[in-house]
């Protein structure tokens, strides 16, 4: 065992931590877990805690179906939740990988997909960063079948509120954040009524997508916890803005950032050009993942500052992709801004593809095309196809077609992975398509 092994063995005692959790997650971006006692924890490390892949959504077939989860000391952390206030004894976590029971990496773990992908990053010489602005919901309670859920507040953006049950919240889930090692740069209520906004501080991508796991699970901890339920649907509502994750991010070459070049046009790299034409041109098969959910399109389609086009702008909020404002003398935090993200994809393969589809632009050297300039949501269909600007698929259904066709996408979530997802967003578009909606029944039945 390593260092960071012994230091959790002996965490465990000096902390009197008498249950861990081993966290991973499904193909589908869900959290699973499985609680071992502290005496297991060695033997953890060194073999795996055998477990029955075919019962976890999208892992095995049925005759293939032992799996071993593999804690990564390097994520442990205590549960403030689940430690009692009077000093009683506390539970940890950490994040798994998932092997064969020959030791290989499981094709179906979302975690391997990502470190696979940053692994050929690396072999190019980059590091890849990430640092999302997630937003979510809360809701007074959890809404009953056919009914329109009811937000905390009637607050709106950057809203200040005596007394805002928001920013309680805000308080209670940053400190619990803070308190298992995630930094938190902002938060803020945002646009809709009930709704929030936390931005986590950048880090590599395998981090953040741990982060982001755990973030939802504390969010939803703490709103237990005030007798209320926090959401990251991608458009509860009609009429209010969806919850998006914007998702900045950047290539480190070493030290440098790789996206700056001193004197360059918005100071933003050959390298940084090419990575955004990459995610460009592969944006449509990419959305399958980013915004994987029926309702993700909601969202896309629904105004509210949510990208429906592809494309690029300098500090323009209506594109895809956003180059924020060059700060003097800060070109390490030179970036871009990924805006079609949304809070309820699986982190894992939303950055796999994600920073796919960027090197591919690299390694391709593809040219990045004319910038928008203009309020992309106020032109007619007619003027965005004039000035080149695609639409980003319409529905779950286009996504799925689109996705099927793609050698990059395959590539990158490997066959396994590949052709579960498909399969059950097929089914999902399937199900989805058969109901009767709310809508219909009442512009229809009182007229038909």
């Amino acid at each position: 065992m390593g260092k960071q092994e012994d230091f959790v063995l002996r965490a465990l005692e000096e902390r009197d931590v008498r249950f861990v959790r081993l966290w991973f997650t499904d193909v589908l971006g869900f959290l699973k877990s499985v609680s071992v006692a502290p005496a297991e924890l060695e033997n953890a490390f060194e073999e795996g805690i055998g477990f029955d892949g075919s019962a976890i959504e999208g892992f095995a077939r049925v005759y293939e179906s032992d799996m071993l989860a593999h804690p990564d000391a390097s994520t442990f952390q205590i549960l403030p939740w689940r430690t009692g206030e009077d000093g009683g004894p506390a539970t940890a976590r950490m994040f798994c990988d998932i092997v064969m029971p020959d030791g290989s990496p499981s094709y179906a773990d979302p975690r391997h997909v990502l470190k696979r992908t940053l692994s050929a990053a690396a072999d190019k010489g980059f590091t890849f960063y990430t640092h999302p602005e997630i937003e979510f919901y809360l809701f007074k309670d959890v809404p009953g079948k056919g009914e329109e859920p009811q937000p905390v507040d009637r607050s709106g953006f950057f809203d200040h509120t005596a007394q805002s049950r928001g920013s309680d919240f805000r308080r209670e889930a940053i400190t619990m954040l803070e308190a298992m090692g995630i930094s938190v740069e902002f938060s803020h209520h945002e646009g809709g009524p009930g709704q929030q906004e936390i931005d986590l501080r950048y880090a590599d991508a395998l981090t953040t997508a741990d982060n982001i796991m755990t973030f939802r699970t504390v969010v939803r901890e703490v709103a237990l916890g005030q007798d209320i339920w926090a959401s990251f649907m991608p458009k509860p509502f009609t009429t209010h803005p969806g919850s998006g994750m914007h998702t900045h991010v950047s290539l480190f070459e070493g030290d440098r950032n790789a996206f700056f070049e001193a004197g360059a046009q918005y100071q933003l790299s050959k390298t940084g050009r090419q990575f955004i034409a990459g995610i460009l041109r592969h944006a449509s098969e990419i959305s399958v993942v980013t915004n994987q959910w029926v309702n993700s399109y909601k969202r896309l389609l629904g105004g509210g500052e949510a990208p429906s086009s592809i494309c690029w702008g300098h500090n323009n909020r209506s594109a895809m992709i956003r180059v924020p404002m060059y700060k003097p003398n800060k070109g390490q935090s030179t970036r871009i801004e990924l805006r079609t993200v949304d809070a309820a994809c699986n982190p894992y393969l939303a950055f796999a593809v994600v920073l796919a589809a960027g090197m591919k632009g690299i390694e391709e050297g593809y040219e990045l095309p004319r910038e928008a300039e203009d309020d992309v949501w106020s032109l007619t269909e007619r003027e965005r196809k004039a000035l080149g600007i695609a639409p980003l698929p319409r529905s779950l259904f286009d996504a799925i077609g689109i996705a099927e066709d793609s050698e990059l996408l395959a590539e990158t979530l490997g066959e396994h992975v590949f052709d579960f997802f498909l399969r059950n967003k097929r089914a999902e578009w399937e199900e989805y398509r058969t109901q009767v909606s709310a809508y219909e029944r009442d512009r229809m039945l009182p007229v038909l």
